[in-house]
């Protein structure tokens, strides 16, 4: 596997853009990925109960293959009734009339503000603008990454270039958005968080349960404050260009598109508003997968827990206030507590117990949590199962961010 510098339109076949349409008052507000060939789509959308005109459109219709999607930012499209419904599909029309498509293989995605009529006037105009643009390197790249940013203040792309096991090249890569209201829980087929994954590789309608594995293993371990959006979504586009076998067994394939979302997630967490560290918690010794992923994305969304590491306050009690909220089971006798900083790897409780009491202890602990990225690693000793979640600290800036976002 080859880390490249690359974008969605590595992959063979695969075409983009992004444009001014005057939504928002200055930058890149309009986004179009385009496929050369209709491509098997895999997508996943939130499990809030209030979903966006778009998540509603694109699940109502629930496409096998996808050749475009059409993307807006500064509106979500969301609490808009009959009408955003409306301008939701109108998207799907005008991008299909543009690129000579049909308009069930259209996909539209929206972020932004909730509860805002869309200007369709302004972004019919972009629509036609990104379809005359469509092109593949890194500029087409940077000006879709662009065009899909609110709050987000880094692009988030991830590329890589893999041998497939039958001797096949294939490109796999991503694109995200997201600083806030984010706590995804993506499922196939059923602030905010939107992805687009490329691949020139050949995919089955099988693969769809690989792809929810891996979602539930990356984007839906992602969380920076605990609220789900109302218009998450992420699609898998897979057109084939590479040629050579299906790849949905292929352990490579697999392993290679585990590691562009891991990647991804990673983005998303360390670009939290207002965020200066990224946090991953590692749960070990769990006695399901479940009860780790709830124990590691407790502690993830523990006000307290993310104020203590932006603070790089040793205080482990929070953390372990936040594991005993979970649903995972456990006996503390059994619980060892580390935090990893940098170079320094610090024991802190172990079968229920602090390693350190001296005054002298607890500043190599401070040392330690005074770094970009903390790891908190959990081993619960109950079990064998695992799982890793990623956040960010709570900051200042993050009230400031969203005391001012309508305004």
């Amino acid at each position: 596997m080859e880390i490249i510098d690359g974008g969605v339109t590595s992959p063979r076949g695969f075409k983009a853009a992004g444009v001014h349409s005057g939504v928002k008052y200055r930058s890149l507000d309009l986004g179009m990925l385009y496929s050369e060939v209709p491509a098997r789509a895999f997508v996943g959308y939130t499990s809030n109960k209030v979903k966006s005109a778009p998540v509603q459109v694109m699940m109502s219709e629930n496409s096998p293959f996808l050749q475009a999607i059409v993307i807006n930012s500064g509106n979500a499209n969301a609490l808009t009734g009959r009408r955003g419904i409306e301008d939701a599909i109108t998207m799907k029309k005008v991008a299909a009339s543009e690129l000579k498509l049909d308009p069930k293989t259209v996909g539209v995605m929206s972020t932004g503000l909730i509860g805002r009529f869309m200007d369709m006037h302004k972004v019919k105009y972009g629509i036609s603008k990104a379809a005359r643009e469509l092109t593949s390197g890194r500029e087409a790249d940077a000006f879709l990454a662009e065009a899909v940013m609110t709050t987000d203040t880094i692009k988030k792309e991830v590329a890589v270039r893999i041998r497939l096991t039958d001797g096949t090249l294939a490109t796999i890569a991503a694109l995200s958005k997201g600083s806030g209201m984010i706590a995804p829980h993506m499922k196939v087929l059923h602030g905010t968080t939107l992805c687009m994954v490329t691949t020139d590789a050949v995919l089955s309608e099988k693969f769809a349960k690989t792809w929810g594995e891996i979602l539930d293993d990356s984007m839906n371990m992602v969380t920076i404050d605990g609220d789900q959006s109302t218009n998450d979504t992420c699609a898998l586009l897979a057109n084939g260009k590479a040629g050579g076998k299906c790849a949905d067994d292929d352990p490579i394939f697999i392993q290679a598109l585990q590691k562009v979302m891991t990647d991804i997630a990673r983005k998303i967490a360390i670009d939290g508003e207002g965020a200066t560290k990224l946090i991953e918690v590692q749960v070990q010794g769990a006695e399901t997968k479940e009860q780790a992923r709830s124990a590691a994305m407790t502690i993830l969304n523990s006000p307290l827990v993310k104020s203590a590491i932006f603070g790089s306050d040793p205080n482990y009690g929070r953390i372990m206030m936040a594991l005993g909220n979970s649903d995972c089971k456990f006996r503390i006798e059994d619980v060892r507590l580390t935090i990893k900083g940098g170079d320094m790897e610090v024991p802190i409780l172990d079968s229920g117990a602090p390693v350190f009491q001296e005054e002298r202890s607890v500043e190599v602990v401070r040392m330690a949590m005074d770094n970009k990225e903390v790891t908190i690693i959990v081993d619960l000793g109950a079990g064998s199962a695992s799982a890793v979640g990623w956040g960010c600290d709570l900051t200042y800036d993050y009230v400031r961010v969203n005391a001012e976002y309508a305004s």
